[in-house]
């Protein structure tokens, strides 16, 4: 992963600990989307050949990953299981939402159906809670041109505040722009500000209560702010990993990690 980020550095432990092995690659980005949106498809046609399956440590889901370059770029693509939401009511729910929290991949690609935007949004805005690092592939634009479906992708990239790419991931039409989008938001190049719950005054004082809490009782954890929203929520399966330790853990592991690759981020410099 780029030297030049050491937040994407500092993970790799974790990253080993959910079974992925980052050697030899620059950049890890996650693959997620609603079920029957094209992202097995897309997976297939950047990664062709090279690509493994497995299951999750300690889960029977399978997971799928592989490897492609792009303007000299290695990359590993981890391909999440496929779900309509993040809030942990299933064993893919909480791969996914534990990959894109404690795993902090370099770059998150959303793959949502053109045809049914507005159902595949609940996703894309658990997603950009967790992570600004995000691209949306917006898959099957023939289908949509079929159904007479006008989709404005430019709009839905102002509007959610990350780049969207209009893809065809069955002809590979539109890909070579997704990976231009996918290399820019993963090295840092193009900055985002990606839509997230704006809520009432009563909300905002209470996650600005919450946070210093969290950061206090686990310093260093990724994104506090999620964390509050989803104890707010009566996450249960939040509420556990914070007070069984797990989040402090985390936060321990990543800044032992920083000091062990310190040495070696200051050799490679940036990639």
């Amino acid at each position: 992963m780029s030297a030049d980020n050491c937040g994407s550095c500092v993970v790799n432990a974790e990253l080993a600990r959910m079974g992925v092995n980052v050697d030899k690659v620059d950049r890890v980005v996650a693959l997620a989307g609603n079920p029957n949106t094209g992202k097995s498809t897309l997976f297939n046609a950047l990664t062709g050949l090279k690509q493994h399956t497995g299951n999750w440590p300690g889960k029977t889901v399978t997971r799928a990953e592989g490897g492609f370059e792009f303007a000299s770029v290695r990359y590993k693509l981890v391909d999440l299981p496929g779900t309509y939401s993040l809030l942990s009511a299933s064993h893919d729910e909480e791969i996914a939402r534990d990959f894109l929290l404690f795993g902090q991949p370099d770059a998150t690609i959303v793959v949502i159906d053109a045809t049914a935007i507005e159902r595949n949004l609940n996703l894309v805005l658990q997603v950009l809670e967790i992570t600004s690092r995000v691209v949306i592939a917006v898959n099957l634009m023939d289908e949509a041109k079929r159904k007479n479906i006008d989709v404005d992708v430019r709009s839905l990239s102002r509007d959610l505040g990350v780049p969207a790419v209009g893809i065809v991931a069955r002809t590979g039409e539109g890909i070579h722009a997704l990976l231009e989008a996918v290399g820019g938001v993963a090295s840092g190049e193009t900055h985002t500000t990606p839509l997230r719950v704006k809520g009432t005054p009563e909300f905002h004082r209470a996650i600005s209560e919450l946070v210093p809490l969290i950061e206090s009782l686990a310093p260093g954890v990724p994104n506090a702010r999620w964390i509050a929203i989803r104890l707010l929520d009566g996450d249960a399966e939040v509420e556990q990993a914070l007070s069984s330790g797990r989040l402090v853990e985390l936060a321990a592991a990543q800044q032992q990690a920083a000091q062990r690759f310190s040495g070696k981020i200051a050799l490679q410099g940036a990639q």
